[in-house]
């Protein structure tokens, strides 16, 4: 990953995480930087969506919607009509950056690493010396309503754990293939597995333990 992409991402997460800031004297806000996130996921993979999608898949009240995209409108990033909301060009421009890190998703069953109901995978570019014991993106992910996560390091074409050379997934082929097939990891890339009995929180879960990720670096 190029240090200009990196130290772009400052900016980004500054930006979004101030979307999911608490405006006083408002109250408590029941959404968070992953929300912000998975919002403008949305829209660049839908170009519109209703404040009913939004409801439906991030499991927020009509009222944090309503909140949610006032605060996105308040700093230029999206626009509403009748047909529904849009990204911006400013919003637009920052989710491709945030895109850049976080390109590929997907889900898998149960297996020796993941062992939740429900499994949500995200893979995060380029971000191995970023990662300690993983222990922090679990902690991140349990916050987040799931049961854990699991991080695994892209190591010579094998997925392994955080500071070791063991192969994890030796066990699990089928999956490991599916991985590597879906999410085509790179050397040094990081991969994220969120574990719930639900399968909307398992993937808000590891996409919340990989933004944790990307906060972490922007503070060293």
């Amino acid at each position: 990953m190029e240090q200009h992409t990196l130290s772009s991402m400052h900016q980004v997460i500054h930006l979004l995480s101030k979307v999911a800031q608490r405006h006083a004297p408002s109250r408590m806000l029941s959404f968070d930087l992953v929300h912000v996130f998975k919002t403008m996921q949305m829209m660049s993979d839908n170009n519109k969506i209703s404040r009913s999608i939004m409801m439906q898949e991030l499991g927020l009240g009509e009222g944090s919607i309503k909140t949610l995209v006032k605060h996105l409108k308040m700093h230029g990033l999206v626009e509403n009509s009748n047909a529904g909301m849009w990204l911006t060009n400013k919003g637009e421009a920052l989710y491709t950056k945030l895109h850049i890190l976080i390109p590929r998703e997907t889900d898998i069953t149960k297996c020796s690493v993941a062992l939740g109901k429900f499994n949500h995978v995200v893979l995060l570019k380029s971000m191995a010396h970023n990662i300690k014991s993983g222990i922090e993106q679990r902690d991140a992910a349990i916050k987040a309503g799931a049961v854990g996560a699991t991080t695994l390091i892209c190591k010579n074409e094998r997925l392994v754990l955080p500071g070791t050379d063991e192969n994890l997934m030796r066990n699990d082929q089928k999956i490991h293939s599916l991985i590597m097939e879906k999410l085509s990891p790179e050397q040094n890339d990081v991969i994220i597995i969120g574990s719930s009995q639900n399968k909307k929180i398992a993937e808000m879960a590891a996409k919340s333990a990989a933004l944790y990720t990307i906060e972490d670096h922007e503070k060293h």
